[in-house]
């Protein structure tokens, strides 16, 4: 068997295996949406676009994706700014926290941040203790849409910063220094050289910050706001099979998303050639910064990091705190939930359904991630750039839509199967994590072949070695930071899917840990305390995991959040 005829080989495999759990349930949501039984129509659309309440929903989610990039912008361009160009003591350890919001996703952030807000929370008793207000307030009750917007603020503000750091970070110094050397002001230079060379990076983070705010369900179904497109769609599931407007919310949210991918391309592909030769091309140390200019970094920085870890911490407070009514924080404290979170049965259950599905979806991206990236990078087959936009292709597709065009296109179909979502939606949890992961790992090999010289394997070829031998012995070698990285962050945000998870799981003994976490909040004793302990549980592991491939990846942790 020949080298090309493996590499056909498993090109037919990856694409038949995109093409059955990628296009085809996207295909079958756009064929539900505009055609019925009298053929091509667009009347649900009209329905869409007339209706008060659909209208209301679908520019309430789009104010909320709008204002919460505009807000991560706000927040991560100064802090990306400082760490890319300034030196000061602490700066690497600072750096990495700035990535702990990513491991607690703004779902179960907003468990927590319930209670602080709540009308007999800690913010109003806070108040009424200065003697500032002199009832409770009910802040979400008031303005839940600012709930949701900082919420998923503190959640994304990240993926932006670590696309920041890297763009900036990679620009040639010289450009700035002869620009303020011509007299031009700091300001001036940040505005006319060093934002637009770091165009890219900023494009590639805001349509991942747009898509996401657009489409997250769980944030505002904790907080029980219900007029958003993604919440109307989760709605709508149990009339997924005899209901066609379902199929047209989730169209509309699919267009909107490829939209605002594509016009991010389009914009960073058409600002002229921004590619400098890159700060290894001059040794400019970067400028330390003076003992004011210190404090009013460690300033911004740790307002920053308080208010980006309030989530966090009022899961904490949430998960340990036994009495909390109208105090500032809990009368007692208690381990209790912690245990209890570990020894339910729908706990445990979790767990080991999250573990099992985050396992094998993350084995399932290994193979493919390393597959795609070796016939793209060393095989270069005809296809082979098909094939890897294939694979990005899940970063304009939320999670939402894959999760309804399962449920569209295979219950029903294969009744009293392993493809029936509503038997067993094991396997379709496995195919749909793997696909929504599968861009970071692809993106983390692609990169460590495309650094790796081919010299070592020709070597080894021309000394009478199998292909399959090189690979195993000198590819893998290799690339096994950057394939471990990949694998991580996998494995870690699988665990803590939202969209996939509660759309697909529908009993309970298929729950994973975030369709538990939202059961949880239901139960009336301590179903709070217990779900946020459980939170705490899953913070910890996603927190080890993002540092494990932090310290593999170093500065390049931020191509694995770029839309590029």
């Amino acid at each position: 068997m020949s080298a090309r005829f493996r590499s056909w080989m498993l090109f037919s495999v990856i694409a038949l295996f995109l093409g059955a759990f990628l296009l085809w349930p996207l295909a079958h949501v756009f064929r539900k949406a505009l055609f019925d039984s009298n053929g091509f129509t667009v009347f649900y659309f009209k329905a869409l676009v007339t209706d008060p309440l659909q209208i209301r929903a679908i520019g309430t989610s789009l104010f909320i994706a709008v204002m919460v990039t505009i807000g991560c912008v706000i927040v991560a361009l100064p802090p990306a700014w400082l760490v890319a160009r300034r030196t000061f003591p602490g700066k690497n350890m600072i750096s990495a926290l700035m990535l702990v919001p990513l491991i607690l996703p703004p779902f179960v952030g907003a468990v927590g941040m319930k209670i602080l807000f709540a009308r007999s929370g800690s913010l109003s008793t806070l108040l009424m203790h200065m003697g500032i207000v002199s009832g409770p307030i009910d802040w979400l009750g008031q303005f839940p849409l600012v709930g949701i917007v900082v919420m998923e603020v503190m959640h994304l503000f990240p993926i932006l910063y670590l696309n920041l750091v890297a763009a900036l970070a990679n620009i040639d110094p010289s450009l700035e220094e002869a620009a303020g050397n011509l007299g031009a002001s700091p300001w001036r230079v940040f505005k006319r050289i060093s934002l637009p060379l770091a165009g890219p990076g900023l494009f590639g983070g805001i349509v991942l910050v747009f898509i996401w705010s657009f489409t997250e369900l769980g944030t505002p179904l904790v907080f029980g706001y219900r007029r958003v497109l993604p919440v109307m769609i989760y709605d709508s599931v149990s009339e997924v099979g005899t209901n066609p407007m379902g199929y047209a919310q989730v169209t509309l949210v699919l267009i909107i998303s490829a939209l605002g991918f594509w016009v991010s391309k389009y914009i960073s592909g058409n600002r002229g050639n921004v590619a400098t030769l890159g700060r290894l091309s001059v040794s400019t140390k970067e400028k330390a910064l003076s003992l004011p200019g210190m404090l009013a970094t460690y300033t911004l920085f740790g307002i920053v990091l308080f208010v980006a870890t309030l989530p966090h911490i009022s899961v904490i407070l949430v998960s340990c705190g036994k009495r909390w009514f109208l105090t500032v924080l809990p009368e007692e404290f208690t381990l209790a939930f912690f245990g209890r979170a570990l020894s339910m049965e729908l706990t445990q259950t979790a767990l080991f359904n999250s573990l099992f599905l985050s396992i094998c979806a993350a084995t399932l991206d290994v193979f493919m991630g390393f597959s795609i990236a070796w016939l793209c990078v060393r095989s270069r087959i005809r296809g082979g750039d098909l094939l890897d936009t294939l694979a990005m292709l899940p970063l304009a597709v939320p999670g939402i839509v894959i999760a309804f065009g399962y449920l569209g296109c295979f219950s029903g179909h294969f009744p009293n199967t392993y493809l029936d979502p509503r038997f067993n939606p094991m396997l379709l949890l496995i195919a749909s994590y793997s696909i929504r992961r599968l861009p970071y790992i692809v993106r983390a090999i692609h990169a460590g072949l495309q650094q790796v010289s081919s010299a070592y394997e020709d070597a080894a070829a021309n000394l009478g070695a199998t292909p399959l031998r090189i690979i195993r012995r000198i590819t893998l070698p290799l690339v096994a930071a950057n394939l471990l990285a990949g694998a991580i962050l996998c494995f870690a945000f699988s665990m803590l899917e939202v969209a996939d998870s509660i759309i697909l799981a529908q009993t309970e003994r298929f729950y994973p840990i975030t369709k538990a976490i939202y059961a949880l909040m239901d139960i009336l004793e301590n179903g709070v305390n217990v779900a946020a302990a459980l939170g705490v549980w899953a913070m910890a592991l996603l927190g080890a995991a993002m540092l494990w491939a932090s310290c593999l990846l170093g500065k390049k942790m931020g191509q694995m959040f770029h839309a590029s």
